[in-house]
């Protein structure tokens, strides 16, 4: 089975290294403050490293998903980083979500060094992530695309393949940007049916029965029904962030941003108002709330 190292066991990392075992691959996770707890990838048989440099050494396959660019960047390049140790031949697989513009960047380097890279950001949940099934759009050499499919399938209910390198990055921003605003969207009508006075019940059934419905909804319902924001685990921070790599994707390509901007400006304020940490659901009662005395 394949040697893969793997950089950020995160609440989606640890579903994809879980998986990544269950299938019998060789797995070596760098240690790091962000991760999850390791205990139950290390009874599975986990080994454990400490530089990315070393692991990058051991591994055929190199599997990131970190949180964003900035993280990316720093394993990659960094002093103890990933091209420090790069074999010829490895691939790696960046699963974060991250500027294309970037990506490319980082491509170019470990392309440079004799290795393989794909762009692979995932779409779902931590949930989807434990039971092996994420959707992945994959950018890169449709050869090497498929090589790495019997891998990314460890992992994953739907794979596609975008394109070139970069084009994977490009497609998740775009798949964030409409979920995210519509879950942005139906959170602040959300807030002015509280303040209206519409029944909760009635608000989401209504939806539901005509064009709300969907997968926001889905999401969101458990907040809005019973005050449970962990129908979408995904902070407002991370939503930022996302939000802010579209409108800059899009800026370059000259492509109309007056309503992602306006997304965007909804959640710095949740932000600049010290809700950072907090899930995106949530912000239907921080927006429910505001301007209250």
């Amino acid at each position: 089975m394949t040697h893969i190292g793997m950089i950020g066991i995160g609440l989606m990392g640890h579903g994809i290294a879980s998986n990544l075992l269950k299938h019998g691959h060789h797995l070596t996770v760098l240690e790091h403050a962000g991760n999850q707890p390791l205990d139950a990838l290390r009874a599975a048989g986990a080994q454990i490293c400490t530089s990315a440099q070393v692991l990058a050494s051991q591994s055929d396959v190199i599997i990131l998903c970190v949180t964003g660019t900035p993280q990316v960047e720093a394993v990659l390049m960094g002093d103890d980083g990933v091209l420090q140790g790069l074999r010829r031949g490895t691939t790696v697989i960046d699963c974060s979500t991250a500027e294309p513009a970037s990506t490319e960047k980082v491509a170019a380097l470990v392309i440079a060094q004799g290795g393989q890279f794909l762009d692979s950001p995932m779409t779902r949940t931590p949930k989807e992530a434990a039971e092996g099934r994420l959707n992945l759009l994959v950018g890169g050499d449709a050869a090497l695309f498929e090589r790495c499919r019997p891998i990314l399938a460890c992992f994953a209910e739907n794979i596609v393949h975008t394109g070139p390198i970069g084009s994977g990055h490009r497609m998740k921003l775009l798949h964030n940007y409409v979920s995210l605003g519509t879950v942005t969207l139906l959170a602040e009508a959300a807030a002015c049916a509280q303040r209206s006075g519409v029944d909760t019940q009635t608000f989401v059934d209504v939806l539901a029965m005509g064009g709300g419905w969907g997968a926001a909804l889905e999401r969101l319902k458990p907040a809005l029904l019973s005050s449970d924001p962990t129908g979408l685990r995904f902070s407002m921070a991370n939503a930022l962030k996302d939000l802010s790599y579209y409108n800059d994707m899009a800026q370059k390509m000259q492509a109309e941003t007056s309503v992602s901007k306006a997304v965007q400006s909804t959640l710095q304020s949740a932000c600049d108002a010290g809700h950072s940490q907090a899930l995106v659901p949530e912000l239907i009662g921080l927006l429910a709330h505001r301007h209250q005395a």
